[in-house]
């Protein structure tokens, strides 16, 4: 489970198929890998990864990850577009005690989005995400939603998706801040929404049943 507080952003070293599996290599700064062991698990652009093997130099201020994201994965989420040299949202998981800044989030990515139009001031970025109408009913305005891994309050709705409107802060922790208009961004919907809605509409379909008989 994770926080949806982005930690850092990692560089990706290489991204390369092996064995029908895309081995993802990423650098980020050592003392981010503090007590990491093998099988543990990192939200990177908010998908819940394991890390096969990495690598923490006593001597140098950058270390690397390595993990196996298979098919299923690449379908849902944009690390299959993912090159050397792009940078992607970092959080190690949540442990007992974890300050709980944003909210729950577990790393299973639903679906991707897309930026469809960013509008900039100087205080802050306005940027529509473009949703497929099947995810939308999960959308509140005020609700949460993790967005790349990120932890956001959902701003306007419309036909086509929601707004988000982004603090300085959050673009600067998150690679938020490097995005166009076009990319695509990895969503989660919040998980006690999507359950209650769910849980509606099943009720509402067995009582419509019900009704008929």
């Amino acid at each position: 489970m994770f926080t949806g507080i982005v930690q850092t952003k990692a560089t990706v070293v290489s991204a390369k198929q092996v064995d029908n599996i895309l081995r993802l290599v990423i650098s980020v700064g050592s003392e981010y890998l503090d007590k990491l062991t093998l099988g543990a698990s990192i939200a990177i652009n908010g998908c819940c990864l394991t890390v096969v093997s990495f690598e923490q130099p006593d001597n140098d201020v950058v270390g690397q990850v390595c993990f196996d994201v298979i098919d299923e994965t690449l379908k849902l989420t944009n690390l299959g577009e993912v090159k050397r040299g792009t940078q992607v949202n970092f959080e190690r998981s949540m442990t007992f005690g974890t300050e709980l800044g944003g909210h729950i989030i577990s790393g299973h990515i639903q679906t991707k989005a897309y930026i469809s139009e960013i509008c900039r001031n100087e205080a802050n970025v306005k940027m529509h995400v473009e949703l497929s109408e099947g995810w939308q009913k999960y959308v509140m305005y005020k609700g949460f939603i993790a967005v790349n891994g990120a932890s956001l309050t959902v701003g306007e709705l419309d036909h086509r998706g929601f707004w988000l409107h982004l603090i300085p802060e959050t673009l600067s922790l998150t690679n938020l801040g490097h995005i166009k208009v076009g990319d695509s961004v990895n969503i989660e919907i919040d998980q006690q929404t999507y359950t209650i809605i769910n849980t509606v509409e099943n009720y509402m379909k067995r009582q419509s049943l019900v009704d008929k008989s």
